[in-house]
């Protein structure tokens, strides 16, 4: 009896783990397309998205300590962490999992290729960067 119940309680907290830790929040123009394709890759790879249409998504950039050289089109909020463009969900998900003393993650720019920037066949080479608030900047993960 003793056992099921641990057992039980193990696999009810991971799980909540895992719902929870998925959640995230996404700031974006109500006309951007692309923004619009990267939360279904989310949703696609077990994100739960919170979406929001923005006007301007600059003071959500600024308040979340997104440098300039790191923008892009959207702004997520997930498990303290900022993420910053089209980052790849399995980017995401390794974040979540390694725990790095870093601000976020951001794929400056909108980089053919990238995750709700798909045009055919067509894929840029990039980087995936993490960020931290003293401004230090570092490759994540990249792409060629």
């Amino acid at each position: 009896m003793r056992r099921w119940f641990v057992l039980t309680a193990v696999l009810v907290t991971q799980l909540w783990t895992f719902v929870f830790a998925n959640e995230i929040t996404v700031y974006k123009s109500p006309s951007c397309g692309c923004c619009k394709k990267w939360v279904t890759h989310l949703e696609q790879n077990g994100f739960i998205v919170t979406s929001h249409d923005v006007e301007s998504i600059v003071p959500v950039k600024q308040k979340h300590g997104v440098l300039p050289q790191l923008g892009s089109c959207h702004t997520g909020l997930i498990d303290g962490y900022v993420i910053e463009g089209h980052v790849p969900a399995d980017d995401i998900k390794r974040l979540l999992k390694e725990k790095p003393a870093v601000a976020g993650l951001a794929v400056p720019g909108m980089p053919v290729g990238t995750p709700g920037m798909e045009q055919g066949n067509r894929k840029d080479s990039y980087q995936v960067l993490s960020f931290d608030r003293s401004g230090n900047i570092q490759v994540f993960a990249e792409y060629k």
